[in-house]
């Protein structure tokens, strides 16, 4: 058997060191240590354990599940692509359109808060240490519609300018929003960190799943179906002790 040991084109290698790039680029953004004041979020979950909703790993996962597949993954998921798409199309209308709707479908005051602070966290801190080309323009239109930008927005918009290709970055968003709310529940609970790291893994085929199902999901089915997660964070806002700001 005879193994073909042509050495890649220049082409190929040019295209696969900006594709490393980008990535790595975007795992930096999407880190803990990126700062956008996530780990003061819990997403309703503190009031889900409050409520004994949420008392366990397989209890968390399931209620992650929910969030990612029906909740707010499904519905900035969406607007996600709408605004990766409307980016690389130069589609300012567009693009417009999913900021209105990203920060206007919130079930309460505390998952806006949520979003738009951590949005704005995110750009600001793009702007300051990773300056990218062609920032200004969708800045402008952001300004234009007087919103601030919701977080999925703001990861989409990087996203799409650095090169980034719509699965690989809704993926990777839809997992760091996940492991965030993981990292919420070993500390609510408590769960140990193997336990947070079993409910991780878990997740992680529901998350690529989430991004494939959205892919091919029309825009006229925006909109989620978790109205006991919507429950729990509309009741956290009235908690008596609260370790998260949501």
């Amino acid at each position: 058997m005879s193994v073909d040991a042509s050495p890649p084109l220049a082409g190929d290698v040019a295209v696969n060191a900006l594709s490393s790039h980008a990535m790595t680029r975007l795992l930096a953004w999407l880190s803990p240590s990126f700062p956008v004041g996530g780990f003061s979020y819990s997403h309703g979950v503190e009031a889900a354990v409050d409520r004994g909703l949420v008392r366990d790993r397989a209890t968390l996962t399931r209620w992650l599940d929910g969030v990612v597949r029906h909740g707010a993954g499904r519905t900035d998921g969406m607007l996600f692509l709408a605004v990766h798409r409307a980016v690389l199309a130069g589609n300012e209308a567009g693009f417009a359109w999913a900021v209105e709707r990203a920060d206007a479908m919130r079930a309460s005051s505390e998952t806006a808060l949520e979003s738009r602070a951590q949005g704005t966290a995110f750009l600001l801190a793009i702007r300051a240490a990773w300056p990218l080309d062609g920032l200004e323009r969708w800045d402008a239109v952001l300004r234009a519609t007087q919103r601030p930008p919701a977080y999925a927005v703001a990861v989409a918009l990087v996203s799409a300018l650095i090169g980034v290709a719509e699965g690989p970055a809704l993926t990777a968003y839809l997992h760091a929003f996940a492991a965030n709310l993981v990292s919420a529940g070993v500390r609510l609970v408590p769960l140990g960190q193997t336990d947070g790291q079993r409910a991780l893994a878990a997740l992680d085929p529901i998350t690529h799943a989430a991004a494939a199902a959205l892919l091919v999901t029309p825009l006229e089915d925006l909109g989620g179906r978790a109205m006991a997660i919507d429950w729990t964070s509309m009741i956290h806002e009235t908690q008596y002790t609260r370790l998260f700001r949501s």
